[in-house]
């Protein structure tokens, strides 16, 4: 009796901070509650009545009490869902009794603070994150997107990209995603191109000719090395939608075959040709010139091109263009001599594109192959080999001729004038 006549004094208290109190004390009794129905139909009037307190801060007591609990009243936890948005968002990102009936209302109608509160749920399901996603509201878009955890339906994504892919933050978050299409992260990796080549600080430090050049075979690297990783995984969607996007070309050929990336290679050849994968693969692996003419010719190409693409799959088999830089650079150097010596020089114009495509690609290759030949060449050298001479050291106790005509001047005229450093001048003050 005496804890009830304390509890109605905090209730009928006119500081708003006691009525919190008692607002908190009923609803942790309610939930711990495991006596008779009457004590709790009590308990859950009492719960009711602190609904209609005119302080914030009651009925913000009153939910931190439910806040967390399975068996809190869903009424109760709606009408505080109703509330003051400070209330409205802790219930709606922790209240377990919330169904997602209960929440697609906000996620549509919300506002952007209640969003970001949705958006941090523990548990999300596929409806709820499509109402988010179709929401479009970027700050929740990408909190959502943020949390890794969470399986997103690959169309949502491709919705995404679809809509915020320009934005830095959201595309960001995108690809940090493992579960990110393919296809979707070569159109995020075109935006990156299309952002970086309009960044004024790279603008001006490199020239726009050698800029275009180096967008344009990141884009070709990352489209083959994804093939690739695609196709290793038996997944054949991402071939496909290069396939439906027109983004298989001569390059892109060129670029697969030369990087080593084969199977991307074989499935785009399979798509042209219209021939099921494995026999194409069988063809690239074994078939003989005459079998690779007739694959390629299949796939809509011209004699010239069927002759250069043939002859870059034989070069290829004898080498492991995968990891082999020098492989890659003796293949392509390889194919652009025979080029040069079976056309005499004079480059027909169907294969203008393929041409130029290698002979900046040797250059490329060139660079990455010189890099480690002298450290290598350094490694099988003695320590005390190493060392390079200095310019003016005498060679077998003899002064270089130069040196002593220099030095014979220098006596005869009596002066080491030119040993001497250069006269400083002193400018006027201004």
């Amino acid at each position: 009796m005496v804890a009830y006549q304390h509890f109605t004094a905090l209730c009928n208290s006119s500081d708003a901070t006691r009525r919190g109190e008692a607002a908190h004390m009923v609803a942790t009794a309610y939930i711990d509650h495991d006596g008779p129905a009457d004590e709790q139909a009590a308990l859950y009037a009492s719960v009711l009545g602190f609904l209609d307190d005119p302080s914030v801060k009651v009925r913000a007591s009153l939910a931190f009490g439910l806040l967390h609990s399975k068996l809190a009243p869903r009424i109760v936890m709606l009408s505080l869902l109703k509330d003051a948005p400070i209330i409205a968002r802790a219930v709606l990102q922790y209240s377990p009794v919330l169904l997602d009936i209960d929440l697609i209302g906000v996620a549509q109608n919300g506002q952007q603070s209640v969003l970001l509160s949705l958006a941090n749920r523990e548990l999300l399901s596929q409806r709820l994150i499509a109402a988010l996603v179709n929401r479009g509201e970027a700050k929740s878009l990408s909190q959502l997107l943020g949390r890794v955890e969470l399986e997103i339906a690959s169309d949502l994504l491709k919705a995404v990209v679809a809509s915020h892919g320009k934005d830095a933050k959201i595309r960001g978050k995108l690809l940090t995603r493992s579960d990110l299409p393919a296809i979707c992260r070569l159109e995020l990796v075109e935006q990156v191109k299309q952002a970086l080549s309009k960044a004024r600080i790279v603008k001006g430090a490199i020239a726009p000719a050698r800029l275009e050049r180096l967008m344009r075979d990141a884009v070709d690297q990352a489209t083959t090395r994804m093939g690739e990783e695609q196709a290793i995984a038996g997944e054949c969607e991402y071939a496909e939608a290069c396939h439906e996007k027109e983004l298989i070309n001569t390059r892109i050929l060129l670029h697969s075959v030369v990087n080593g990336h084969v199977l991307f290679f074989a499935d785009c050849i399979a798509l042209l040709a219209d021939m099921p994968p494995k026999k194409v693969f069988t063809l690239l692996e074994v078939g003989a010139r005459v079998g690779l003419n007739a694959l390629f010719s299949q796939c809509g190409m011209n004699a010239p091109l069927r002759n250069l693409l043939a002859r870059l799959v034989l070069h290829a088999r004898t080498a492991d263009l995968s990891n082999d830089e020098a492989a890659r650079h003796f293949v392509v150097t390889a194919l652009i001599e025979e080029l040069i010596i079976e056309h005499e020089g004079d480059i027909p114009p169907s294969l203008e594109e393929a041409f130029l495509y290698l002979d900046e690609q040797n250059m490329l290759l060139a660079r990455a192959a010189a890099r480690g030949v002298m450290p290598a060449f350094a490694q099988n050298v003695e320590p005390e080999q190493q060392l390079l001479p200095d310019a003016y050291e005498p060679v077998s106790g003899q002064v270089p001729e130069q040196v002593a005509e220099q030095l014979e001047f220098d006596a005869q005229e009596g002066s080491d004038a030119s040993l001497a450093p250069p006269e400083r001048l002193a400018l006027p003050a201004a």
